[in-house]
């Protein structure tokens, strides 16, 4: 258990005259506990008190249990009370499942680096029910590349025997990976298949379908809140 100390332990030792508080690992300090040991000219060491005698010794001992204490009690408090109340609003609103849930159950497996670059693996996503307002529509997706990340918004796309429409707001380019993807705009349908890619202009009335299982790759320009498919 992380054992903290706070402002009013550093108060205390300075009454009892100590210039030095003996922590280690597991010892957390607050802020306002760093500026109170400034003030008073009391520093915070790692290393174990040395006894040049032993009454020197053991006249110290009492005055370091009384501040060890003091701090396991400010600790309890710390991880009783504090934890147990952030946990439980987190919990009432529905936040800690889902945190939990993102970290046991990732959506996809990625690699990123502090440049930016960034690299899914392909065969770890797992998609989510896309609303298209037909209860009987079968289409999924998962958004790869988010909004907070990029200009564009890119993931995967899976429709199975079924067709869905949507006005978009953006452009937006769809590559075909596997099946068949028909896409229909003004009436119009042309199909693409594997290999294929096809470009759809924003403000757009378009409808998407396929017969069988399609899955596509799908990039949408400017990343938008209202612009995801």
């Amino acid at each position: 258990m992380k054992k903290l100390i706070c402002a009013k332990d550093v108060e205390t030792a300075e009454k009892q005259g100590q210039k030095i508080i003996y922590i280690d690992s597991n010892t957390i300090i607050t802020p306002s506990a760093k500026d109170v040991a400034q003030a008073c000219g009391i520093v915070f060491s790692t290393e174990a008190p040395v006894c040049e005698t032993k009454p020197a010794c053991e006249e110290k001992a009492p005055e370091m249990i009384k501040v060890s204490e003091s701090v396991k009690a400010c600790g309890d408090g710390l991880d009783s009370e504090m934890i147990y109340k952030l946990l439980k609003a987190m919990m009432d609103k529905g936040l800690l499942s889902g945190i939990l849930d993102s970290i046991v159950n990732p959506k996809y497996v990625a690699e990123s680096a502090s440049n930016g670059l960034k690299v899914v693996r392909g065969n770890s996503v797992k998609f989510d029910a896309l609303d298209t307002g037909d209860p009987d529509a079968k289409v999924s997706y998962q958004e790869l590349i988010s909004k907070d990340e990029s200009s564009m918004r890119a993931g995967f796309l899976m429709i199975d025997d079924s067709k869905f429409d949507r006005e978009l707001t953006c452009q937006e380019i769809n590559y075909v990976i596997e099946g068949a993807l028909t896409v229909t705009i003004d009436g119009k349908p042309l199909t693409a298949y594997p290999g294929d890619v096809v470009y759809i202009p924003s403000d757009s009335k378009v409808t998407r379908a396929s017969s069988g299982k399609a899955k596509v790759f799908y990039v949408t320009h400017p990343a938008k809140e209202d612009n995801l498919l």
